[in-house]
């Protein structure tokens, strides 16, 4: 593994509990400066609000950090309209989206929902159709017509084109989606819970060999980690579970060794505390240490 070089950038991963003050939390992470804030995406989960709906009043609520779905649930959400809704959102906010898409997880829910059942190789094959609708919506080109096992596009009129080029960031793990990640996506967007930083090699190196393959370079496709922990005042605990230094240290080392480039905090315990540490005591060390080892 080895450091691609990108600008370092941080967000804030808000699970969308209907009893959180939401709204709050993502003003905190835009007052403190973070790049992103990030809402994850479960629809048939009775405890969350609808996640479209509350990047809009998110956007509405801040004034700079930018938002996205992490990562939206593709079975539940026919691309065609997800590019509009999220094309709008950027044009209404100023260029503030971005897009995460994920293949599907939880199919019982999913289906008890009214979303389509999928086998794993079904649902990267809607996957790899769905990235191709998004950006022929994006296009904003008349006439658009797709002809997928998954989705239709039969002379679709697109647009209006997002206010800023909007990336596609693909939160996957299994090998035919880290190659489509590579040859077709600007990011990928795994958890710290299911892809540690042992994993990160093999599943980087997919990545790599069908970006080459495809005439891209790695570094095209930004490396975004959604890290789940705690910044605690005592001793370490583990991975992600300690003192800021210990983050500093460990981020550091994402970044410069492992080639991870965004880090999306995903805070257990109190979320005022976490957001305000993780901004003020993790991310401006480890913004100056990736800078003193790149220069190095």
């Amino acid at each position: 593994m080895s450091d691609y070089g990108r600008p370092l950038e941080f967000g804030y991963f808000l699970v969308p509990y209907a009893d959180d003050p939401l709204v709050e939390y993502a003003r905190l992470a835009d007052r403190l400066g973070l790049d992103l804030v990030g809402v994850q995406d479960h629809p048939y989960q009775r405890r969350y609000v609808e996640t479209w709906t509350l990047l809009s009043v998110i956007a509405t609520a801040t004034e700079r950090v930018r938002v996205f779905p992490d990562v939206a649930s593709l079975p539940m959400r026919r691309p065609a309209v997800l590019a509009k809704a999220a094309a709008s959102l950027d044009l209404l906010s100023g260029g503030r989206v971005e897009l995460g898409l994920g293949a599907g997880a939880f199919w019982d829910a999913i289906e008890a929902y009214g979303g389509t059942r999928r086998t794993p190789g079904q649902a990267i094959g809607a996957l790899e159709e769905a990235v191709a609708v998004v950006r022929a919506i994006w296009s904003g080109e008349g006439n658009q017509r797709f002809d997928g096992e998954h989705y239709r596009l039969a002379g679709a009129q697109a647009g209006p084109k997002p206010a800023h080029p909007m990336e596609i960031w693909l939160g996957v793990g299994g090998p035919r989606a880290l190659a489509l990640t590579g040859r077709a996506a600007d990011g990928w967007l795994p958890s710290s819970s299911w892809a540690p930083p042992e994993r990160l090699p093999e599943l980087q190196a997919r990545i790599d060999e069908s970006a080459e393959k495809a005439g891209r370079r790695p570094r095209d496709a930004r490396r975004l980690y959604n890290v789940n922990g705690t910044i605690t005042g005592g001793a370490s605990e583990g991975f992600l579970k300690g003192p800021a230094g210990q983050w500093v240290d460990e981020l550091t080392d994402l970044a410069v060794a492992y080639g991870m480039d965004t880090f999306i905090l995903w805070p257990e315990g109190d979320q005022r505390e976490q957001l305000t540490r993780f901004a003020e005591e993790v991310v401006p060390e480890v913004r100056r240490q990736v800078a003193a080892e790149r220069g190095a």
